[in-house]
């Protein structure tokens, strides 16, 4: 590229700084995104670990305080003017954003300070999660406005943009680019087993058959279905356990109904652990059991893992997971048929080995991070 060729500012909003999967995205494009072509910054609220990692790569932070609040009018109001100023000061030519907060106030903020290109990415759609129906009509209506505000909607499923079919005025504004990842530097499973045992502080036998599940605790990801599952399985299964690498909102739920199965000592839940998807080889077999899911970058990082995988048939789960062929699917909030699966797996080596190979084939070929990182840069630079 030559010098005096000016580089593309890009910058980067997202509500929160923990690192879920709409994290690990803006992550992955921050750093992905080819340094002699774009100047890079992102924008967001808290002082999560994805702040740490973003400096870590030397990607600029700059920390909007008012995002870091619940949703309510006066902290919306303040985000608003805040990320306006930015703008404005910035003076970037694409602003992308992520998460519904950031999306909704951003694309606002941003049309107002005259950014020339304005891209929402859609990690799902709050409206599709358990709530009252004033309250889903309401997230709705705000998801449409966000994305007649955006010059452009990456759907990162099929799912996702189907969720949209029957908007007005929309046509044309979404695109479906599907997640992507690159192969975590996985630990081995002997270091994984070892390092996961002794976060839970115990002795595990050599023939165990470890379950994982890498979620944020939310009720969005099933995993109440999971526990009662292995209530169902345990007593049949001496060698069964289960590990739960994830924090959030749940745990005191979760870790009472652990209790009231007798589930000590079987099923574990570990909280927040940093680069959890390193430790995936320390399992034999990956469970997520959500009741919504755009598409579950983990099921990518599981795949490449060389997991066989048991998932919920949600949103763009299939889209990964072709039941019998990638993976088992069960119906979503069916602990019967999540034990189903698993003892399927469990009792079948060469079914569960095939499943995983053909899943890691599909990842490489159809999921590769330089793929995103194609498709969205042809997006940006797009008239």
């Amino acid at each position: 590229m030559p010098e005096n060729t000016k580089k593309i500012k890009v910058l980067f909003v997202i509500t929160k700084s923990n690192f879920g999967g709409a994290q690990k995205y803006v992550f992955d494009l921050a750093t992905g995104l080819p340094k002699d072509r774009f100047d890079v910054a992102v924008a967001l609220g808290g002082s999560g670990i994805l702040i740490q990692k973003l400096h870590s790569e030397n990607i600029r932070v700059i920390p909007i305080f008012s995002l870091a609040r619940d949703v309510n009018p006066w902290s919306d109001i303040s985000a608003f003017f805040e990320l306006w100023r930015m703008f404005r000061e910035e003076k970037p030519e694409v602003v992308h954003l992520n998460s519904a907060k950031a999306g909704g106030v951003g694309a606002l903020a941003a049309r107002l300070a005259g950014v020339p290109k304005i891209v929402f990415t859609a990690h799902g759609w709050a409206f599709n999660e358990e709530r009252p129906v004033w309250q889903r009509l309401i997230i709705k209506f705000f998801s449409w406005i966000t994305v007649m505000l955006s010059h452009n909607t990456i759907a990162v499923s099929d799912a996702v943009k189907n969720n949209t079919k029957n908007w007005p005025l929309i046509a044309g504004k979404i695109s479906v680019i599907k997640n992507g990842i690159k192969e975590p530097n996985f630990l081995s499973r002997e270091t994984a087993r070892q390092r996961i045992f002794a976060k839970a502080n115990i002795h595990i036998p050599e023939k165990a058959f470890v379950v994982g599940t890498i979620a944020e605790l939310h009720k969005s990801k099933g995993l109440t279905y999971a526990i009662e599952a292995f209530a169902k399985l345990v007593p049949e299964n001496p060698n069964l356990y289960y590990f739960i690498l994830g924090g959030g909102e749940e745990k005191e739920r979760l870790e009472a109904l652990v209790g009231l199965h007798n589930l000590q000592g079987r099923v574990f839940l570990l909280g927040f652990v940093d680069d959890a998807s390193r430790y995936l080889r320390a399992f034999d077999l990956f469970l997520l059991p959500s009741l919504t899911e755009a598409l579950g970058l983990v099921l990518l990082e599981a795949g490449l893992a060389g997991l066989p995988v048991v998932a919920s048939q949600a949103g763009g789960i299939p889209e990964v997971i072709e039941n019998e062929k990638t993976g088992l699917l069960v119906t979503a909030r069916d602990s019967s048929g999540i034990a189903q699966a698993i003892q399927k797996l469990v009792a079948g080596h060469s079914l569960a080995k095939r499943f995983a190979e053909t899943l890691r084939e599909r990842v490489l070929a159809e999921f590769s991070l330089s793929r995103v990182l194609k498709d969205t840069i042809s997006l940006y630079t797009r008239n």
